[in-house]
């Protein structure tokens, strides 16, 4: 690992893959929805779809047929099927979650987070596992015209917690958050893959869980 720029203020977290483990799910449930339409997503790897957004991979999978499809009325009905079935995030929390973001407000860290999911998965996330009172603030990419890798959310986080960059954090899990961090020129610690084959070889270090962070930054 990198050594870190210390000391640090701010830790800016992304949400799926880092406080939940959400990644299968959510692969699981797009994968039911358009085998329904009729589609395979078989040509594209899982790690494809992680750090991101819908919205952003129409065209890559619905390929050469993609003209052939109305994909504002895909999108509606992916929404709609979404709303029918929510994740449950107390069951897909990570245990050592509530704990460490304990542990970190405590020690006087700004705690954001800063996710390519909807607003309302966020604050639903948020609600069910009463982790609100840790975040001084939440942004979704869905706020942003683009999505990670894009860097837009992150320097808007930043903005947020009112401190220089080499004075934040962020710690995500995808390539694309990553890459996001590193465009906003942010450091940033990855939760490591161990299931996706995802590429982290962007962040400054990887770190097995959130609890981790004790160790570096406290």
């Amino acid at each position: 690992m990198q050594k870190l720029t210390l000391p640090k203020k701010a830790i800016i977290f992304d949400m799926d893959g880092v406080l939940f483990d959400t990644e299968q799910f959510y692969y699981d449930r797009r994968k039911t929805f358009l085998d329904s339409k009729g589609i395979s997503i078989g040509h594209l790897p899982p790690a494809y779809f992680i750090g991101g957004n819908m919205k952003q991979v129409w065209q890559a999978i619905l390929g050469e047929d993609y003209a052939n499809w109305d994909v504002s009325a895909l999108q509606a009905d992916y929404t709609a099927y979404k709303a029918q079935h929510p994740l449950p995030y107390q069951e897909l929390l990570f245990p050592d979650v509530p704990a460490s973001l304990q542990a970190l407000k405590t020690a006087g860290f700004t705690i954001g987070l800063a996710s390519s999911s909807t607003m309302e998965d966020i604050e639903l996330a948020l609600e069910v596992t009463g982790l609100g009172d840790y975040f001084a603030f939440a942004l979704s990419g869905d706020a942003f015209p683009e999505s990670k890798p894009h860097p837009a959310i992150y320097e808007a986080a930043v903005a947020q917690t009112g401190f220089a960059k080499e004075e934040v954090l962020v710690v995500e899990d995808s390539s694309k958050g990553i890459q996001a961090a590193v465009s906003a020129g942010l450091e940033v610690l990855a939760i490591a893959d161990q299931r996706f084959g995802m590429d982290q070889s962007k962040a400054t270090g990887l770190i097995a869980s959130v609890k981790d962070l004790l160790a570096l930054v406290g």
